[in-house]
């Protein structure tokens, strides 16, 4: 009697993967779509030799959306919406891999699971940025500051850097993991080379005196030494005044005046002893006769 036995596949073994951890750097500006991790790393096995279903999720909140896999069942991660450093700097993500759809109504499903960690590399992203400066709408990734200004007299040149207002003149790489070192020239509005800026430091100097009561507008630039298509322009208005040999006085050392009772804010403070005359505190100065 000839016997003929076949033997069942039971499905006794769980997918398996060959690196059931992994860890990538990915630059904060890789490009949609990029591959991120391939196929055939991720890929698992099975000795049962069963259709391998994926699914991908993330551990860390706020980190949904931006990877993905190409397909049920092809496990390459790809990333799916572009990175911003400022939001997440790294994540991790799970891999599982069923020998049974997730929809499978057979209790006997085995999974396996890689955790995979993205670490967030920052790019060189931002152009430098003047100080002090304010977040515009509180959105850390943009930073407005306000022009410099400064005075120098007519007919004098110091040899010291200029005193300029709300600071001096300094730029810093915003991309802080990169910090680029920063480079200083003056690109528009030097009229006849009277200033010069410290292309290390900033500090803005002078080269010869200035004869006319004109005032200046230089746009300064701020470089980064190693990407220049990164830059940065700054204003800075130099006026250019009388020097000042007198301190102002005031024409009484005293005043007195008087205010009625009742009188709604910003009224008038009279003349103690004019009381249909509106109080004037004036003061003069010797430099600037008739002012």
């Amino acid at each position: 009697l000839e016997i003929l036995v076949t033997i069942l596949n039971e499905n006794d073994n769980s997918p398996v993967f060959a690196q059931p951890n992994l860890t990538r750097n990915v630059l904060e500006d890789t490009k949609v779509d990029t591959a991120i991790v391939a196929r055939e790393e991720l890929s698992a096995t099975d000795a049962d030799l069963d259709t391998i279903y994926y699914e991908l999720t993330t551990r860390v909140q706020d980190t949904d959306g931006y990877f993905a896999i190409r397909g049920i069942n092809n496990p390459e991660i790809y990333l799916q919406k572009a990175l911003d450093y400022d939001k997440f700097n790294s994540t991790t993500l799970l891999l599982y891999a069923r020998d049974r759809p997730v929809s499978s109504p057979d209790h006997s499903t085995n999974t396996a699971t890689a955790m995979i960690t993205i670490v967030i590399k920052q790019s060189d992203t931002r152009a430098p940025w003047f100080l002090p400066c304010n977040y515009l709408h509180n959105d850390t990734s943009v930073c407005i500051s306000s022009p410099y200004s400064g005075r120098v007299n007519i007919s004098e040149m110091s040899t010291d850097p200029l005193l300029l207002e709300p600071g001096p003149i300094y730029a810093v790489d915003p991309d802080y993991t990169i910090r680029d070192r920063i480079v200083y020239s003056i690109v528009g509005g030097n009229t006849d080379e009277v200033f010069s800026v410290d292309a290390d430091t900033g500090n803005l100097t002078m080269n010869k005196i200035v004869t006319s009561p004109d005032s200046f507008l230089l746009q300064v630039m701020a470089t980064q030494i190693s990407n220049i298509r990164k830059y940065s322009l700054a204003t800075v208005e130099i006026k250019v005044i009388n020097k000042s040999d007198y301190p102002p006085y005031f024409e009484k050392g005293l005043y007195n005046g008087m205010v009625f009772v009742g009188l709604p804010r910003r009224s008038f403070v009279y003349q103690a002893d004019d009381p249909s005359t509106p109080l004037v505190i004036t003061a003069m100065d010797k430099d600037f006769p008739g002012v």
